[in-house]
């Protein structure tokens, strides 16, 4: 359906400036960026709504329930931040601070620029698709060591020194996660890594299985990278009283609650897309009519399971000392990932990885 309906559009816009191929290309691209932002705007504005009620569900609370019955809270909130002054230390560095939430907010945008969300819906099929999503994802951290640099406040330097180790520490697992991934695939591509776990016997047949230590890995690494509870030390309010961004207030405050949020969800989708089948049916070859077809919705639900397991961690579990955290991703995950990519790799050479079978 999404499909057909941006096809239809495609046709209709390229008809309209036929005769202007630059300027009707670059307008497309345009249009298909702003059709994936603000959905996604949208999107983190809910799911902070729905943190606010799970979170309340869970600890016996109601959660928002004034503005709209809870759901125009998020958008109060917005509205808010918007409004409020954007008031920079006297010690800091004015333009270096005023830069710093773009950074840390420009990469988690941009890293959707690869996400499939069917077989054509995409802004860039790019063949390296999963070394762009690691380099994407690794540039946010430069914005968060900024932040915390050119406030000149001690509170948010050990905010940011502490972010800066621990995306290290569990980016090296998850990239050999994503080799694991990327053996079993044959591709760097993220549709062709869908495609690859497509089977007649739904998710008993997929690749995901084999590399199921990998998953864990993976999503426990990307918990870790987005500075979610239990590994949010580098903004943990009783101990650094907000970490890196302790100074900011006003829209530059929202632009790193905007870019946390919105990693969260990336790294939902790409749980789904790199060990789930993305948009496959979990029920493939069942003959079911309904649940054994394929579509977007299939990505979207397995998604939102994810988004709210992140929700379930913070309520459930305590902060991690610093050491512990350090510990977990250098002595326990980076070597659990070597030695598994190496199992991976011989699994491939044995031939139980079958591309689309």
């Amino acid at each position: 359906m999404i499909t057909e309906f941006v096809n239809q559009i495609h046709g209709a816009y390229f008809g309209f400036l036929g005769e202007w191929p630059t300027l009707a290309m670059l307008g497309w691209n345009l249009l298909k960026i702003l059709v994936l932002t603000v959905p996604l705007i949208l999107s983190v504005a809910m799911f902070t709504y729905w943190e606010r009620k799970v979170i309340g569900w869970m600890q016996v609370r109601l959660g928002p329930v004034y503005i709209g019955k809870g759901l125009l809270q998020p958008f109060a909130d917005v509205f808010k931040l918007l409004f409020k002054e954007i008031i920079i230390p006297a010690e800091a560095n004015p333009w270096l601070f005023r830069l710093a939430p773009i950074l840390a907010l420009a990469p988690a945008f941009a890293a959707w620029a690869v996400i499939p969300f069917d077989w054509q819906t995409r802004i860039a099929n790019l063949n390296a698709g999963l070394l762009y999503l690691l380099a994407m994802t690794s540039l946010g951290v430069y914005g968060i060591i900024l932040a915390g640099w050119a406030s000149n406040s001690k509170y948010a330097f050990l905010g940011a020194m502490r972010s800066a180790a621990q995306v290290v520490s569990y980016e090296i697992s998850m990239g050999l996660c994503l080799v694991g991934v990327l053996i079993a695939a044959g591709s760097l591509n993220l549709t062709e890594i869908v495609a690859a776990q497509q089977g007649n016997l739904g998710m008993f047949e997929w690749f995901m299985w084999p590399l199921l230590p990998l998953f864990v890995i993976y999503f426990i690494s990307g918990v870790a990278e987005t500075n979610r509870a239990p590994f949010d030390v580098a903004e943990g309010e009783s101990e650094i009283v907000a970490g890196f961004h302790v100074e900011y207030a006003g829209a530059a405050f929202s632009l790193f609650f905007l870019a946390e949020y919105a990693n969260m969800i990336l790294i939902s989708f790409l749980a789904a897309l790199l060990f789930m089948g993305g948009w496959l049916s979990p029920f493939q070859g069942l003959g079911i009519p309904l649940l054994s077809a394929d579509g977007w919705w299939w990505l979207f639900a397995k998604a939102f399971f994810f988004a709210f397991l992140f929700l379930w961690f913070r309520a459930t579990f305590p902060r991690y000392r610093y050491d512990q955290i350090m510990r977990l991703g250098w002595k326990v995950f980076i070597p659990l990932c070597i030695f598994w990519v190496f199992v991976t790799g011989v699994m491939a050479y044995a031939g139980t990885f079958v591309a689309g079978a």
